[in-house]
């Protein structure tokens, strides 16, 4: 087998990042696999992938040149003698199920995305006969790909996207007398709420204890998250930019926040409970299912900063509590995404395939 991994771009954060994780496991099931990038926008995933041994080919293009991107893949898919397609997003695997027609290359198409524009949504759906199979990287976004998509049951399998590393730092426990640490990872876009977190910072009363909160990442919003700060005088809150050592930066916490509007898996939040840390977090995609209610953090509905606010304030004025919390997150996602369960996942999907 010889699987063309087909993708959106090597920006950092988002789907890219598991990339050699997969790619590890098609291998042990005996795939040559080349990485396709249809643009490279920021370039932070290239280097871990490369230095994970990926063969990876990244066109210079933007995001609107369809067609140009369109006969790039084809001529890269010809060259690698590639027998199967995997796609990864809605435009890689729009312009992958294309050249899959086109050559007669079976396709596999992984979807990530708890949310879809309208358009996406309708083309997705009106094609999805043109890819053989269909992963879900969650039971939430497995679940949504059979009611969008219309996708029957013999077409669709999940394969959770977060691979559980046991060997990842842990965060040190709160000790009396300490800053208490919150923090969140992730891109300063909309769908992540971060405005969210600003208002319910604001709305925190004076007399907790000392915190404070960081979010790594950069991201469009950038300014208008720290003028919003600004103007609502939160000074507690601190833009650290994007960060190559998430792990590290996890493992300096003691609280990690997830205020998002909508999210599928969450691999910053599940990366957040394998280092030890209790989460606050949006009760979107997959959240509701990994975080246990005052055992492993506290779930608030999307868009309610006084929830958000309530729930910080439980957490903040009996800090005590949070080392337990974390390392009841951490064992749950060790026992749900532990890599023998990910890695045997994926093989079956490799075997699956070979019949294709």
């Amino acid at each position: 087998m010889r699987i063309a991994y087909i993708i959106n771009s090597v920006e950092g954060g988002g789907a890219a990042l598991p990339v050699p994780s997969v790619v590890e496991v098609l291998r042990k099931g005996g795939a040559d696999v080349r990485v396709l990038a249809l643009m490279r926008r920021d370039g932070r995933a290239l280097p871990p992938m490369e230095s994970a041994g990926l063969d990876v080919r990244v066109r210079e293009g933007g995001r609107r040149d369809h067609l140009a991107a369109l006969r790039w893949l084809e001529r890269e898919v010809r060259g690698f003698g590639a027998t199967h397609l995997w796609t990864s997003l809605t435009r890689a695997t729009l312009l992958g199920q294309i050249v899959g027609k086109r050559l007669g290359l079976p396709v596999v198409s992984w979807q990530h995305a708890a949310w879809l524009k309208p358009g996406n949504r309708r083309l997705l759906r009106a094609r999805q006969r043109l890819s053989r199979l269909w992963v879900g990287d969650s039971e939430t976004v497995t679940r949504l790909t059979a009611e969008r998509l219309g996708v029957p049951r013999e077409r669709l399998v999940q394969w959770s996207i977060f691979r559980a590393d046991p060997s990842a730092p842990q965060a040190a426990p709160w000790r009396q007398g300490e800053l208490i640490r919150i923090g969140s990872l992730g891109r300063l876009h909309r769908v992540k709420g971060y405005d969210m977190l600003v208002e319910a910072l604001r709305r925190l009363p004076a007399d907790l204890p000392p915190y404070e909160v960081t979010i790594a990442g950069d991201g469009a919003e950038c300014e208008a998250l720290r003028e919003q700060a600004r103007r609502a005088g939160v000074t507690t809150l601190r833009f650290a930019g994007y960060t190559t050592d998430s792990r590290g930066f996890l493992a300096g916490l003691h609280l990690y926040a997830q205020p998002s509007r909508s999210e599928g898996l969450c691999v910053a939040a599940h990366e957040a409970m394998q280092a030890g840390l209790p989460l606050v977090a949006s009760a979107v995609g997959e959240l509701p299912n990994s975080i246990r209610e005052g055992e492993t953090g506290m779930l608030v509905p999307p868009q309610a900063p006084q929830a958000l606010a309530d729930a910080l304030v439980d957490l903040l004025t009996s800090p005590e509590r949070l080392a337990a919390m974390g390392q009841a997150a951490r064992a749950t996602v060790l026992d749900h995404f532990g890599p023998e369960r990910f890695e045997a996942t994926g093989l079956a999907i490799v075997e699956r395939m070979r019949g294709f």
